[in-house]
């Protein structure tokens, strides 16, 4: 009978599948047990899912596009031993070499074992996925320190899911904006948002979702930006200092320069915004305030620069009235901002 151990291209094969539905850390419960299974029949499966990991940089970009077959994978039967009792006798030898031959034939797969043990043993909470669910209320940022040790500055009214397998480290940000100060660790890094695939390579990034747009800055490092869930095409590779605003609609990218202070400021605070849709930078207020903004439709798109702290809303009135095609209005349910009648048909 031949098992996948007789035939190293197919072993291979099933250790790079594993390795890559681990990766993109979408892995039901059943999978896993799957997975540790095939893990454990036998040490040539272990070894040679180390060994898949070990080039798992070099190989990102393939495993990551790597079609998986789920059904195949969970149909395998668990590696079987010599089933045909046929045992191969080999030449009488000394008994002192016979030892020490037996010594060394046995010692890698004494470690393996021990790998196995380490791995599925005191290590079993480390294998199995953790899930984690972060939410910030109204008015309320805040941050939070991962498992892994990354730092994740959540804004008020956000919202971030948290995945860690294994081999993978997910992060969806469901709603709001995030920064993420992101530990040094050999599992990839990854924010999903609004069917983008944020990749981290060794980085401080910020990910914030608008009302039309996704915005990803990085203050620090550098990420790359995918569509289609990380399965598209390469959207942008940004380095320190550059932003990305990617349209919901048809994901057309406008890249920008920006100082890291500037990308950082909410941790501190202050809203600061740079040639911004006003109904945007509404919002940013609108998180942090019992008193709310409401934005006319026509005066929503008016564009505007500034620096303010986000809990002064006086300050934020004040500078509005600067504004020569906006007027503001204090009224039962907060400040309603309006375009001036005469700037109207200017707009």
């Amino acid at each position: 009978m031949t098992t996948p151990i007789d035939h190293p291209s197919a072993l291979t094969q099933a250790a790079a599948n594993w390795h890559a539905l681990q990766r993109q850390g979408s892995v039901s419960a059943d999978q896993q047990r799957a997975f540790m299974q095939w893990l454990v029949a036998s040490p040539e499966h272990l070894r040679e899912y180390m060994a898949i990991s070990e080039v798992a940089g070099a190989l990102g970009d393939a495993l990551r596009d790597m079609p998986i077959d789920l059904d195949a994978l969970l149909a395998a039967p668990p590696a079987v031993g010599n089933s045909h009792n046929v045992v191969r006798l080999s030449p009488p030898r000394k008994p002192h070499v016979a030892a020490a031959d037996a010594r060394r034939r046995w010692l890698p797969r004494i470690a393996v074992a021990a790998s196995v043990l380490l791995a599925v043993g005191w290590g079993t909470s480390l294998a199995l996925p953790r899930s984690d669910h972060f939410v910030a209320a109204h008015g309320s940022p805040r941050q939070i320190t991962l498992d892994d040790g990354t730092v994740v500055h959540l804004d008020a009214e956000s919202e971030v899911s948290v995945r860690m397998t294994l081999l993978s480290r997910r992060v969806e940000l469901e709603r709001g904006q995030a920064s993420f100060v992101v530990a040094a660790d050999r599992r990839p890094f990854a924010v999903h948002a609004a069917g983008l695939q944020v990749t981290d390579i060794g980085t401080t990034f910020d990910v914030s979702l608008l009302r039309e747009q996704a915005r990803i800055g990085v203050s620090e490092g550098r990420v790359q930006v995918r569509g289609d869930g990380g399965r598209g095409r390469m959207l942008a590779d940004l380095d320190a200092g550059q932003v990305a605003q990617v349209a919901y609609r048809d994901q057309r990218v406008q890249l920008s320069d920006e100082d890291a202070d500037s990308m950082t400021a909410w941790w501190r605070g202050r809203a600061v915004f740079r040639d911004e849709p006003l109904r945007d930078v509404a919002d940013r207020f609108n998180r942090r305030n019992t008193l709310r903004l409401h934005v006319s439709d026509d005066a929503g798109a008016l564009r505007l620069t500034g620096n303010l702290r986000v809990d002064d809303l006086a300050s934020l009135r004040a500078f509005l009235d600067q504004q020569p095609a906006l007027i503001t209005q204090r009224e039962a349910d907060g400040i309603h901002v309006r375009v001036r009648p005469q700037a109207t048909s200017a707009l």
